[in-house]
């Protein structure tokens, strides 16, 4: 089986992945790429290729998938199958683009902690008994990074480009997977995404949001292993 490259969503680390790689890492090789030191999604995808094996599968989640589709632009035939995990292929909207500049220099200012805690991380769980416990990992995923990677981060993603026709382009292995009640990347663009790939499956994760690697970390594991040995 290929070694797995896991692609963390925005100011997210490895520990996104933590119950996938438990089990996962039984099956095959298992790294988890970095979103650091560049601003552009091509910079970010290339030192995701510099980093990882010669030829991998690839799973990226929210910024994560958008940088696996950079990764699959640049180096096609490297990717040995794809999974794409609550993601957008689309360009930004001039709208998202506006709220760009303030969250950026809300972060530069100190209030990175305000930014993630009032304008992004409510919007990405569903309610449950455990959306208190995985939002506090991601403040601390996200303090752990730190205001200058939010700062390139938002700009890679503000200039990202449409990514459909690289979808078109890939004949491998893929697995389309979202959260039933994901406001951020909603299941119609995982259906556009299913259909421009000629090889996908589509799984839709119910009472789950933006995070199903952490809302429901056993279907979501189920739905990669289903992936990776097809």
């Amino acid at each position: 089986m290929a070694p797995l490259v896991f692609v963390p969503g925005m100011m997210c680390d490895a520990r996104l992945f933590v119950p996938q790689i438990s089990v996962l890492s039984a099956r095959c090789a298992v790294m988890v790429a970095a979103l650091t030191g560049a601003d552009s999604m091509a910079g970010l995808a290339r030192r995701v290729l510099a980093d990882s094996p010669p030829r991998f599968a690839l799973a990226g989640l929210s910024m994560g998938g958008i940088v696996a589709l950079e990764v699959l632009r640049q180096a096609p035939q490297r990717v040995e199958r794809l999974a794409l995990l609550d993601t957008n292929p689309l360009a930004e909207t001039e709208a998202a683009k506006a709220r760009r500049a303030p969250q950026m220099e809300a972060a530069q200012a100190g209030r990175l902690r305000d930014v993630m805690r009032d304008e992004m991380k409510p919007n990405y769980l569903v309610d449950g008994p455990r959306k208190p416990e995985i939002l506090d990992l991601c403040m601390q995923m996200a303090e752990a990074l730190g205001p200058q990677v939010f700062v390139n981060q938002s700009i890679a993603l503000r200039d990202r480009p449409d990514q459909t026709d690289t979808l078109r382009g890939y004949a491998g292995k893929a697995l389309v997977l979202c959260g039933r009640h994901d406001r951020l990347c909603p299941v119609d663009r995982h259906e556009l995404m299913h259909d421009l790939l000629a090889n996908s499956r589509l799984d839709i994760v119910e009472k789950a949001g933006h995070l199903p690697t952490l809302e429901q970390p056993e279907t979501t594991t189920a739905a990669l292993i289903r992936w990776l040995e097809a």
